[in-house]
């Protein structure tokens, strides 16, 4: 392995390629591109991969960029793609396909903010209008994050008892566009951890089928079942190829929630992406302090891991929810998902902040701000916004 300064765009190329590349004893790799900002370069870096079997195809649009990576993984290949923003809006059709079709792909997504107006920089928004679909999710904090948590998810989407597909996610910029010290893993250490990917319903001349043809409501609904009992298996499966990667890589990808020092504390504040870099340093200093507030950073989205936050905030007096997205008109989407999985209990204050929104810079002043407001709170109000000029 070999430690380099790189970009998440390039962090996010690499880890799509080489993956790509171990499926070369299997039915190969392909990958349809498009480009937007901000992540036009991980399909640049995609583009220019040698690989040994494998097709990259440059289409017109971000449909049919999808379109390729659907009929590629329906062929059996190890698929993949990555866009951004109104890209994905785009792609959104085929987005709902490839996961009804229980199509193990991979999406490495840069969020950005949706227009119009026409805006470059980071909110979770174009991801989020995703959520109802049967994909999972993962928020990354880092580069190399980003880096590992697109060989786990190929790993997770091609086990047998998940076969979804999995979108890896970077703020804009932030990310996207900052370099990091990344351990870029060589191929012999990907080719040991990612088996060659087995699609069990693609198409097959010997084993002829039908794909996506009309069905009735029954049938429809047995399948969303399906598509339910395997969210209900990805935590589970997540650690068992977590700690499968730990033995190859030899360092932690790391786990779906990342709790920092909640163990007593009364104030905790729930985190996303870049965010929770800037919160945990504030944090640190209030500990110092003698205060008894902590956060939780969450990583995985989809599915939601209400129960695991619950058990890790059982201290909680308060919780807030720093939101770098907003669902019009109803304020913050993680906050949404924390207060259905505290349904019925009314021992815990839950406010939520909309922080970040559009791009605006999440500063320690801002967090600070947002600290103060919840611990001075004796019940909940509206979503606050944070970080608008008047």
């Amino acid at each position: 392995m070999t430690v380099e300064l790189v970009t998440g765009n390039h962090a996010a190329g690499y880890a799509l390629s080489v993956a790509g590349e171990a499926n070369r004893e299997g039915r190969g790799a392909a990958c349809g591109i498009y480009p937007i900002t901000p992540q036009t370069e991980i399909v640049e870096y995609v583009a220019k991969f040698p690989f040994s079997k494998g097709s990259v195809v440059p289409v017109e649009s971000e449909h049919s960029a999808m379109g390729v990576t659907i009929g590629a993984s329906l062929a059996g290949a190890r698929a993949f793609t990555a866009s951004s923003s109104n890209g994905l809006a785009y792609m959104t059709e085929n987005i709902i396909v490839a996961g009804y079709y229980r199509l193990p792909i991979v999406l490495a997504a840069v969020n950005r903010t949706l227009g119009p107006p026409w805006n470059i920089w980071a909110d979770q928004g174009d991801t989020l209008m995703m959520r109802d679909f049967a994909w999972l999710q993962f928020y990354c904090e880092t580069n190399q994050e980003v880096a590992d948590s697109i060989l786990l998810a190929f790993r997770i989407s091609e086990d047998h008892r998940i076969l979804l597909p999995s979108m890896v996610i970077m703020d804009a910029f932030i990310m996207s566009h900052t370099q990091m010290e990344t351990d870029l893993p060589d191929q012999a250490l990907v080719d040991k951890y990612l088996p060659a990917c087995d699609v069990p319903q693609r198409v097959d001349h010997d084993n002829p089928k039908t794909i996506g043809g009309l069905i009735w409501p029954r049938e429809t609904m047995s399948q969303r079942v399906e598509i339910d009992e395997a969210f209900k298996q990805v935590s589970n499966v997540y650690e068992e190829h977590r700690a499968a990667f730990k033995d190859v890589f030899g360092r932690d990808p790391g786990a779906i929630l990342e709790p920092f020092e909640v163990e007593d504390a009364e104030t905790i504040f729930i985190t996303s992406g870049t965010i929770a870099t800037t919160t945990r340093e504030e944090i640190k200093k209030r500990r110092a302090a003698g205060e008894k507030v902590g956060m939780v950073r969450v990583k995985m989205f989809r599915p939601f891991p209400g129960e695991e936050i619950r058990a890790v905030c059982c201290s909680a007096k308060k919780i807030g929810v720093l939101d770098r997205n907003y669902a019009s008109g109803m304020g913050g989407v993680f906050w949404h998902d924390l207060k259905a999985a505290y349904q019925g209990d009314g021992q815990v204050l839950i406010q939520n902040y909309l922080t970040g929104v559009c791009g605006g810079d999440v500063t320690p002043a801002m967090v600070n701000e947002v600290i103060d407001d919840l611990n001075a709170r004796t019940s909940a109000a509206d979503p606050i916004w944070k970080g608008i000029e008047v």
